[in-house]
Parts: structure tokens; C-alpha cells; sequence
């Protein structure tokens, strides 16, 4: 079969063998799969614990072709998408030492099939297109466990998402938006702001001054929630911005950490500093009801055959898209 391989070479188009289904495992064969930055570091040896060679790959929606137990048969023919937690453990709040992400050490879904455990199973949402679906999955969970359980999304909240332009970012807006909250967003692109205004954002800043941050935040009346991936010096003027009481959660560290850290306006302000990664496998069960519910499609920028991608990565890599782009097999 064909499949996108990260080795010592770089990141190639292959043909490698075809999975085996195993008991208490199937096989589907992709629709459709999307990237997330997560790839892209791999690529560039910025992950931890790389393993090499690998198909990369989160993401995907496909196809039950075949079952390992007589007992899942019910699955073949469904349309699903996967679940990307590996081994997230007993405590809903914390992930297992030994948890894993799909498609790094395990084969991901940048390939025309690919075998997982069935228990990581969805059924597709039905109004979703093979390639909203295949966006929703890692991208949509992080945002879930950050804006929902972390930042406790509710009615009429002042929410603030920092640069929306990430695929985590924009599903928290999305998230945002269609629980009724009050959106702003920061980009580094004055046309990804407007594009959010169209979308429903009440305005936005730029990123990079924080001037502005903190004088919308003062506007406002201060934010209750922040979502960040990015933290480094950029996380003073947040929390600056925030309403006291509020809460800023943080995904990432695209930045590093911070050379200073207001601890006087943090506690003073009461304000809650939350780290938040993925989410355990009841939050993804909620999160894709909650899409369903609202009935939320993903932004998709660009759609790539699976022989182009190596320029999908190429794309994602300049910064110059928005929306998730996605990759299909022919």
C-alpha cells in the first residue's frame, strides 16, 4: 500500500506492507486523513521519543473493511473516524506515563489502510464530509478538554482565543461561538481576523503587540477565559487581559517559557493558570456529540492527494492556510 514515511531520509511517498488484522482489531481503509503540527515536528526531529521509521498521521476517517473477532463484525462497512488516544489510563484528568498518540510509535493514517484497536472506533458524524471528519479528531479533542472542561465554556462568557490560525485554536472558536459565548480572537494575519469576524467574533488584535491585548482586554472588561498555545513572553499580556477570576489555559509552548511571570497580578486577580493536553476517551465520546449537536463543520483550507504529501507538509509548514488540511488516498 502507499503511505507517507518520515525515516532518516526525510518525508517520502512508499510503498510499505499492508497492516494485519489482529484479534480484537481492525482494518480500514482511509478516506481521508488531516495534519496537525504534532506531524511537522516529527518531521523536523522536534518531538520527544521519535521512533523511525514511521507513517505519521492522527487523523483519519475511513472505512471498517475488515474485523479480527467475529463479535465486531457489526463495525465492517461503517463509516467511522479514530479516536488518537493510546493507553490514556483510569484518571479522566491526567493521562498514563505510557500514553501515546496515534502515528508516532504507532502506524498513523497518512496511508491508504490502517489497523487499530476497535474499542478507538467512531462513527462518523453523518452531516460531516469524509474530510470534515477527518480533521475533527486530535485537533478537535485538544480543544475540547481546553475550552470546555479546563475553561468551563458557558453562555455569554468573554472568551479570548490566541492565535486562532492553529487547528486547536480554531476549533475552540468554533466550540466557542456555538455555545453562545462572546468571542475575540489574536492573529498575526489581519485577514484570519476578519475571516473570524465573519464567522462570529465580536473583533480581534494582533498577536504580536500587546499593547492591544491588553487594551482590548480592558475594553471588555476583562476576559474570563484564554486559550494559549503559544505561552514565552506573550503570557503576561494575556493574563493582563484577563477579568479577575478568570481563567488562561494553556495547550502548547510554541514560544518556550516565559523570561518574567506577573505573580502579583495572579494572585491578587485570582486568576487560574491550567495546563491542558488531548483528553481521555470520554471526552472525545463528548466532544464529537457536542460537534453533532451543533452541528459544527471544520475548517478545511486545502485538500491534497496522499502522493502530494510531502507538499502538504510543505503547506502546513509555511504558516499560509487556514483551516485543517487534509490528505486523501486516490
Amino acid at each position: 500500500m502507499k503511505a507517507l514515511i518520515i525515516n532518516e531520509q526525510g518525508l517520502q511517498v512508499a510503498e510499505i506492507q499492508q497492516p494485519i488484522v489482529e484479534s480484537g482489531k481492525a482494518l480500514i481503509k482511509i478516506l481521508a486523513s488531516a495534519l496537525n503540527r504534532r506531524d511537522q515536528w516529527i518531521r523536523e526531529g522536534l518531538y520527544p521519543k521519535i521512533e523511525l521509521p514511521v507513517v505519521p498521521g492522527s487523523d483519519g476517517c475511513g472505512v471498517v473493511i475488515e474485523v479480527g473477532n467475529e463479535l465486531d463484525q457489526s463495525w465492517v462497512g461503517e463509516r467511522i473516524i479514530i479516536n488518537p488516544n493510546n493507553n490514556w489510563g483510569e484518571n479522566p484528568k491526567v493521562q498514563n506515563k505510557d500514553y501515546h498518540i496515534l502515528g508516532m510509535p504507532t502506524q498513523g493514517t497518512l496511508a491508504e489502510y490502517i489497523v487499530v484497536p476497535v474499542d478507538r472506533l467512531v462513527k462518523a458524524p453523518e452531516f460531516l464530509s469524509n474530510e470534515e471528519a477527518a480533521a475533527l479528531p486530535l485537533g478537535g479533542l485538544t480543544a475540547y478538554n481546553a475550552i470546555v472542561n479546563k475553561g468551563e465554556l458557558a453562555v455569554g462568557k468573554k472568551v479570548l482565543i490566541s492565535g486562532v490560525g492553529g487547528g486547536v485554536a480554531q476549533f475552540a472558536f468554533q466550540f466557542a461561538i456555538a455555545a453562545k459565548a462572546q468571542v475575540w480572537v489574536t492573529s498575526g494575519k489581519e485577514d484570519v481576523i476578519k475571516k473570524c469576524i465573519a464567522l462570529g467574533a465580536q473583533g480581534g488584535v494582533s498577536y504580536k503587540d500587546a499593547k492591544e491585548i491588553k487594551s482590548l482586554g480592558k475594553s471588555v472588561g476583562g476576559f474570563d477565559i484564554i486559550i494559549d498555545s503559544a505561552g514565552g513572553d506573550g503570557i503576561n499580556p494575556l493574563l493582563e487581559a484577563l477579568a479577575p477570576g478568570g481563567k488562561y489555559v494553556l495547550y502548547g509552548a510554541t514560544k518556550g517559557l516565559p523570561s518574567t511571570l506577573n505573580l502579583r497580578n495572579i494572585f491578587w486577580n485570582q486568576l487560574s493558570l491550567m495546563g491542558s493536553t488531548m483528553g481521555s476517551d470520554q471526552d472525545f465520546s463528548e466532544m464529537v456529540d457536542f460537534v453533532k449537536k451543533h452541528k459544527i463543520h471544520p475548517i478545511i483550507d486545502t485538500v491534497f492527494a496522499l502522493e502530494e504529501g510531502v507538499q502538504a507538509f510543505d503547506h502546513m509548514k509555511s504558516g499560509n492556510h487556514f483551516g485543517k488540511i487534509v490528505v486523501k488516498p486516490s
